[in-house]
């Protein structure tokens, strides 16, 4: 090899060293802050929630000299905050927490507005705090609000431990209290959180109305509190599924979740109904695929020589009105992640890449202006 070649090759060797394959992303405008869902925190069933296999968080960017337990796929000056609320309660007291946290933290570090990203239950907390947010600044605080894996229109696993009756749910009720309190504080209700989760009013003597229908008329999709709104819809798919959800979606209870009726056609908790087929990956192991979009579907595009990327799914149309999506909307399988509920948030076994997962989303609020 002559010295000409031989100092190109290793310009570009050196370029690849410096900079990795792909870029990763940008920076966003403003913070992002991570919403946890159910039970989570810190510490989801042992793993850091929002983190990856090793317990590193998403969203902690490579800022130190030869730091590794980081984000390498995230800009080195990205600022973000791993939200923390009540593990089990309902979302109108844990949206109005995450408003306070988010409050906190715009006063700490001066920021303007946030980006919010929200798993599970802390996709419907993060749509309580934006409205909460508009009310006490008078005027739009969050830009954009993602959600994945969130059950917008219920999650028939809830009503499912609901309908075990008081000898079982006060169990899981206890037991709730009982880990919330551990690694949280006091305050948890497992049963507000069942409440929460099944779309129609669960009790009509309880003397409070609860339920996703009712909490979508009060925080539907509003261009006042998040100025864009979109989603990633999960369902488990051969090898990449827990061994548990496994066995809670084939074995004794099948959620069914890709059938169509505007409201709870089968009184299963979720909205729509199912079509009758099981095991037709319709569902990521506790919320069904048609109760997930909001917004703008998204598309997640994985790349093994390239960096991550996702785009909008423009065939499905915008759910603007949570609860009433169109048909296509509660039953197309496009654009579904093949994870189950907990892949997407660092709980192994999985064979998901959280790290870029994030990174592609963070890159995706940039070109929304968050």
């Amino acid at each position: 090899m002559n010295s000409k070649k031989k100092n190109l090759v290793c310009l570009l060797a050196l370029l690849l060293f410096t900079t990795g394959v792909h870029a990763g992303a940008r920076k966003t405008v403003y913070p992002v802050v991570f919403a946890h869902g159910l039970s989570g925190f810190d510490n989801l069933l042992g793993y850091y929630y929002f983190g990856n296999d090793y317990g590193t968080f998403v969203g902690d960017p490579c800022d130190e000299f030869l730091e590794t337990a980081c984000n390498g796929s995230i800009h080195s000056s990205q600022k973000a905050l791993a939200a923390s609320v009540t593990p089990f309660q309902s979302s109108e007291v844990r949206g109005t927490q995450l408003a306070d946290r988010i409050q906190n933290y715009m006063t700490s570090t001066g920021a303007t507005k946030v980006n919010i990203i929200g798993h599970s239950q802390g996709g419907i907390d993060a749509r309580k705090a934006a409205a909460v947010l508009r009310a006490r600044y008078g005027r739009q605080v969050v830009h954009a609000l993602i959600s994945v894996s969130s059950p917008h229109r219920g999650s028939p696993t809830a009503k499912y431990i609901l309908d075990l009756g008081p000898g079982v749910t006060s169990v899981v009720n206890a037991l709730a209290k009982l880990f919330g309190n551990a690694i949280y504080g006091s305050g948890n209700d497992g049963i507000a959180a069942a409440k929460q989760l099944v779309y129609n009013d669960y009790s009509s003597t309880d003397g409070i109305t609860t339920g996703m229908k009712a909490f979508n008329t009060n925080y539907n999709v509003n261009s006042s509190n998040a100025a864009y709104y979109g989603s990633i819809v999960t369902a488990q798919d051969s090898i990449n599924t827990n061994p548990a959800l496994y066995l809670l979606k084939e074995g004794f209870y099948n959620i069914d979740g890709d059938g169509y009726c505007v409201d709870d056609c089968d009184n299963d908790g979720a909205a729509g109904k199912g079509d009758g087929t099981r095991g037709n990956n319709d569902d990521d192991g506790l919320v069904g695929i048609n109760s997930q979009q909001m917004g703008d579907r998204l598309q997640y595009n994985e790349c093994a020589i390239c960096f991550d990327w996702i785009t909008v799914n423009t065939s499905l149309g915008y759910v603007s009105n949570l609860n009433a999506p169109t048909s296509a909307q509660m039953t197309s399988k496009s654009s579904v992640v093949s994870q189950d509920h907990l892949d997407v948030v660092g709980v192994p076994p999985d064979t998901f890449d959280e790290e870029e997962f994030y990174a592609s989303i963070l890159e995706f609020i940039v070109t929304k202006g968050g």
